[in-house]
């Protein structure tokens, strides 16, 4: 699978380099990350991408998400609890898979290494 990570920062590098090298990564997983925001000016940046990861500032109307499907994008990811920014009805209309963070850890694990 070949994901792109929009709006991505220095700490969401390191967080999936560091889960991509664990034994648990999944085989065939090629991320390359993007400090450009999702919006209608760059999802052309999506073309040849099974699924886009978006951020909580990342534009996910119903033009975009037209756009990811044309560019044969089949999976929607945020990284976000919150999706006001996407047109979630749209997305089902057109077939788009969607997932999200369901809430957010109550708790900060400052031993980890991404953090």
């Amino acid at each position: 699978m070949k994901l792109a990570l929009f709006s991505t920062q220095p700490y969401d590098v390191r967080s999936f380099e560091h889960a991509l090298a664990c034994e648990y990564a999944r085989d065939g997983l090629s991320v390359t990350y993007l400090p450009a925001a999702l919006d209608h000016d760059t999802v052309a940046l999506a073309e040849g991408f099974d699924a886009v990861c978006a951020f909580v500032n990342d534009t996910l109307d119903a033009g975009v998400l037209d756009a990811l499907k044309a560019y044969g994008v089949r999976a929607i990811l945020l990284r976000c609890a919150g999706f006001n920014q996407l047109d979630l009805e749209h997305a089902q209309r057109i077939g788009l898979f969607v997932a999200r963070v369901p809430a957010y850890s109550p708790k900060r694990w400052p031993s980890t290494p991404w953090h």
